[in-house]
């Protein structure tokens, strides 16, 4: 009966060592995890603040007046005169 009872106290030591190596390495894995999910969120925080500011620059390259202004100045261009515009009816 002793060594019954030896035995079954060995296998409930192994038992409680095994479920706190368990314990710690499941918290281990919880900060890493943790750590990598706030870097994850500042690189989207970043990334939206980048998208943000692309998004202004685009709307400002794409505004009307800015891409006359362009036009004119990179090509030539010019209102045409009244004498030169055609009207085309079908």
């Amino acid at each position: 009966m002793k060594v019954l009872g030896g035995l079954f106290m060995l296998i409930l030591i192994a038992a409680v060592l095994s479920s706190a190596i368990t314990v710690v390495w499941t918290r281990h894995e919880s900060r890493v995890l943790f750590v990598e999910l706030t870097r994850l969120q500042n690189q989207r925080d970043d990334l939206n603040i980048e998208y943000g500011k692309l998004e202004l620059e685009q709307a400002t390259w794409a505004e009307p007046r800015r891409v006359d202004d362009e036009a004119r100045q990179a090509l030539g261009m010019v209102n045409p005169k009244p004498q030169d515009i055609q009207l085309v009816r079908r």
